[in-house]
């Protein structure tokens, strides 16, 4: 391969003990194709055949740690109990088998929770202060001492699960508005405990969430973590408004063990903070104020952004990469995950590095119906 896209994309890369074989990484997108939480047959042919044609690194769905709070979907999978943990080494072995990596992303819903809903209907919606993301309070209990423990040690356990299994790292969910980043939020993290007050104080949640993981896998079993300004059907929410109070959130919990940030942006090619640099995108600035490795994500290969319409059913056509390749080139980010695209077209990775992007699928309603 000698296209300007194998240049930059086919280099391979070390993630810790994860030896990915370019910088492509698919990118976590809830599917609900999990009966009972466990992944089937179906599961491992969606994943593996996107690891057979050239993606790098698999990033799963959203997986439910070991917390009856933690999803409000019986089709979403979970990453606890006997069954579904055989079900995810079924998709490990197949996606190894086609010379592909994969990780899980563990996740926990927090305030987002519908109570009554599966998979645990008496479960109730919980949160660092039972403050839903639009501020409303008492929208659901707020989590004791004894509850974030627990939490706590669900997504080390579940990390443990992982390296067990064969998993090549895990990814922390602490973006879109979930438990982690509710925590991580001014808005919905109201506690008066050491988990709030300034920006490394809400990042505490966090930190120790790595730091048990740590505590359980091998010194160098890779641990993601993603995080993002943006939170569900709130587009302008911000995290931080500057790079020092960027560094303020994710210092900690680079420092706690995180082995690299995937920064989840609607638009990769936005300047975060243009008031102090015209051209680094969230993801860039992540990896300038941790000097960790990041993952970049947003809209890569469409021309429409994610937005609330997409998974109603709103399409985007194919656009060219060569933003995304000039960022590769000076060395912006290390990785670059692929969403939507990726989901209409699983031999997206094989076409860019093969130079062959006009025989791109663009993303529309039978990708939507279909999640082959």
């Amino acid at each position: 391969m000698s296209t300007r896209a194998a240049q930059a994309l086919a280099r391979p890369f070390a993630l810790g003990s994860a030896e990915l074989p370019n910088r492509i990484v698919m990118a976590p997108m809830t599917r609900g194709f999990s009966p009972d939480g466990i992944p089937g047959e179906d599961v491992a042919a969606y994943y593996s055949r996107r690891a057979a044609a050239g993606t790098g690194l698999i990033i799963t769905e959203g997986t439910y740690v070991d917390h009856p709070s933690a999803g409000d979907m019986d089709s979403a999978p979970r990453f606890h109990g006997e069954a579904s943990l055989a079900g995810w080494k079924r998709v490990v072995d197949a996606v190894h088998a086609e010379g592909g990596a994969i990780m899980p992303q563990l996740w926990h819903i927090g305030i987002q929770r519908v109570a009554g809903n599966a998979p645990y209907p008496e479960a109730p919606s919980v949160g660092p202060s039972g403050v839903a993301l639009d501020g409303t309070p008492d929208a659901g209990e707020a989590l004791s001492s004894a509850d974030v423990d627990r939490i706590i040690e669900a997504f080390a356990e579940g990390a443990a699960e992982a390296e067990r299994i064969g998993f090549d790292g895990i990814e922390l969910h602490g973006a879109h508005g979930y438990l982690i980043d509710q925590f991580l939020w001014s808005r919905t993290n109201r506690r008066t405990d050491a988990y709030a007050g300034d920006e490394a104080s809400r990042s505490r949640f966090a930190a120790d969430i790595v730091r048990a993981v740590r505590e359980r896998v091998a010194p160098d079993f890779p641990v993601v973590f993603r995080f993002s300004q943006w939170k569900a059907d709130n587009y302008d929410a911000k995290l931080a408004t500057t790079p020092d109070q960027l560094q303020a959130v994710l210092g900690p919990i680079s420092e706690a063990g995180v082995t690299a940030f995937h920064a989840s942006g609607r638009r990769y090619w936005e300047a975060e903070f243009p008031e102090h640099d015209a051209e680094l995108n969230i993801a860039g600035w992540a990896r300038k104020v941790t000097g960790k490795p990041v993952i970049t994500v947003g809209s890569v290969g469409l021309d429409a952004v994610f937005g609330v319409d997409t998974f109603r059913g709103a399409g985007a056509g194919v656009e060219s990469i060569e933003r995304l390749l000039e960022r590769f080139e000076r060395d912006e980010f290390d990785l670059v995950a692929v969403g939507r695209a990726l989901l209409a077209d699983p031999e997206w990775a094989r076409k860019v590095l093969d130079g062959r992007e006009s025989e791109l699928v663009p993303f529309g309603k039978e990708a939507l119906k279909t999640l082959h």
